[in-house]
């Protein structure tokens, strides 16, 4: 039971969050004028799903940036690496770039799964070392997935919170990510809000996305800290609207 009213009290938090910034943005609506603090921890929400027991959106990808140490990324940045790449105007509007977002390559390999594309991206999951190719045929071949991974995320809401702390792989965003993720990861455990079978992340070829209902490996079959829920309730109250 602690754990489900740990989980309880996270998603009041997050309505508490959403309350104080005017509600979750779509992706595909947020640019860089928006205020974005400069570091912070992100939450996105999987459109259409709702918690077992309450209308909540469901988080199904917790995230943050700049923790390694020196590290000068921004909130922004890290949102516009998933977001992709292009506008209509451009010669590949709405594309992206997989090997510098591992949530779009996750996404990605998902889609491949579901729908049988394996020969026509067989250098998804390689990194560029790894590709004896031209490196611009390889884009252009991968560009039609980039298009679909990128109309996937920039439909799913976001939520963000400020904690603009030194890099660090001991800073406060690093510790919120960490423990959000185990608190909310079913790997090993009863599942709290399982996922629908329709959800894509089902057809991921990792277990741990499959099993824990997050697009987020690391930390899913970890145990958590009760006590972030307070450094994240601070940081909700620290927050304000764009």
């Amino acid at each position: 039971m602690a754990r489900r009213d740990d989980v309880d009290r996270f998603y009041a938090l997050l309505d508490r969050l959403a309350r104080r910034v005017g509600g979750p943005r779509r992706l595909k609506r947020c640019t860089g004028r928006m205020g974005w603090p400069d570091r912070g921890v992100y939450f996105f929400l999987e459109p259409g799903e709702t918690r077992a027991s309450t209308d909540q959106p469901r988080v199904t990808r917790v995230g943050t940036h700049a923790v390694s140490e020196g590290s000068s990324s921004t909130l922004w940045q890290r949102l516009k690496q998933h977001y992709g790449t292009g506008s209509r105007s451009s010669d590949h509007p709405h594309g992206g770039n997989h090997r510098g977002s591992v949530y779009r390559k996750r996404v990605g390999e998902a889609i491949v799964e579901r729908y049988g594309l394996h020969d026509e991206y067989p250098d998804w999951d390689a990194r560029w070392s790894a590709i004896d190719r031209d490196r611009s045929v390889v884009r252009d071949e991968e560009y039609p997935l980039e298009r679909r991974v990128s109309a996937y995320l920039r439909e799913q809401p976001v939520l963000w919170v400020e904690l603009d702390d030194e890099p660090s792989a001991d800073s406060d965003r690093a510790y919120v990510e960490r423990n959000a993720i185990a608190l909310l990861g079913n790997v090993g455990r009863d599942p709290l809000d399982p996922r629908p079978p329709t959800w894509l992340g089902q057809d991921s070829r990792s277990r741990a996305i499959r099993e824990s209902g997050l697009w987020n490996v690391d930390h899913v079959e970890e145990g958590y800290d009760p006590a972030f829920l307070d450094r994240l309730a601070e940081a909700v109250d620290g927050t304000d609207p764009p």
